[in-house]
């Protein structure tokens, strides 16, 4: 079933009301979710679904998932969120996650933005190409 108008009003405001400086509150989550606990709205799954999207959304906006091939060096995560950091001018943290499927180089995922810079990806792009 589509969501409400209502319903995404609620999840929308609830979502605001969980933000500190920009970033997503743990203890406001807690809050927000005890008060939907005691005062449940009209369709609580629909806002919950909702809620929890936007609030993923925005956790994402501050993360940098790096895939690499190889071993990757704290040093060289620390530059790329830095880097990033100063690119997006808010902080992001990175996490480094193994996938071998990349042959070589890095995949990095901020939020929605996708940079990547490995051979899986220009062969990739080549046999698109052909």
């Amino acid at each position: 079933m589509p969501s409400s108008r209502p319903s995404q009003q609620l999840a929308r405001h609830l979502w605001q009301l969980s933000l500190v400086d920009g970033q997503v509150s743990p203890e406001r989550v807690t809050a927000v979710l005890a008060f939907l606990q005691q005062h449940p709205p009209r369709q609580p799954l629909t806002v919950l679904k909702d809620y929890r999207r936007r609030v993923a959304r925005q956790l994402a906006r501050h993360h940098a998932r790096v895939e690499h091939a190889g071993a990757i060096d704290a040093a060289i995560l620390g530059a790329l969120a830095a880097a990033l950091s100063r690119r997006y001018r808010r902080p992001i943290t990175a996490t480094a996650q193994a996938n071998p499927a990349l042959i070589a180089g890095l995949r990095i995922r901020v939020g929605d933005d996708l940079y990547e810079a490995s051979i899986a990806g220009q062969l990739a792009a080549l046999a698109a190409v052909s």
